[in-house]
């Protein structure tokens, strides 16, 4: 397997996916740590955001590792089937943009203020932690189950959106609105405490 560091004019693509279609965990490691960088740019420079473009690199590399076996190097090389893979699904979440949601970024500020008060082991406060992290339940219990799920699904199982649709099986810009919506009714039950 070439080096991880080698540069892309030197890293045999070809004999990195032909290894990913045979179950190499690291073949698919040496094609991130080669490409990744140029591969948010190329995402970057179509979708102009960034956290979209990192979601669409992330999916393009379960792409990669699910579909490694479909390339043909008889069509193109490797690099080029990689690059393909990302800005496809890069214009695709351009062409989905006008159905999706985004959380914003001070719901995403809370959520990840809160799970790190919760990871954090020695709490100054712990009364108030336990208090919180009730209201908390009592306000996740008051909405749908299905917003209910997707809030779980991505701030405690660490799925994108995604995934999460294919989860529940329901169209991407449903589970955004759904993620966006409840964590405005989780803010607002909670009183002005840091969801």
């Amino acid at each position: 397997m070439p080096n991880a560091a080698d540069s892309p004019n030197t890293f045999d693509y070809e004999r990195a996916l032909q290894a990913c279609a045979g179950g190499d965990r690291m073949a698919l490691q040496h094609i991130y740590q080669t490409e990744s960088r140029y591969l948010l740019g190329v995402a970057l420079r179509i979708v102009r955001q960034r956290q979209l473009a990192e979601d669409v690199v992330h999916d393009a590399f379960l792409n990669i590792w699910n579909q490694a076996s479909r390339f043909d190097a008889q069509l193109g090389s490797g690099r080029g089937w990689i690059y393909s893979v990302v800005r496809n699904l890069a214009l695709n979440a351009v062409r989905n943009g006008a159905r999706q949601v985004t959380v914003d970024e001070e719901t995403t500020a809370a959520v990840e203020s809160r799970q790190a008060l919760d990871a954090h082991a020695d709490v100054e406060d712990a009364f108030a932690l336990r208090a919180n992290l009730g209201q908390l339940n009592d306000c996740l219990a008051q909405l749908e189950p299905a917003r209910r799920n997707c809030i779980l699904f991505a701030y405690v199982d660490g799925c994108s959106h995604g995934e999460i649709a294919q989860r529940t099986k329901t169209p991407l810009g449903t589970v955004k609105a759904w993620i966006k919506r409840g964590m405005n009714s989780l803010r607002t039950c909670m009183g002005g405490v840091a969801v």
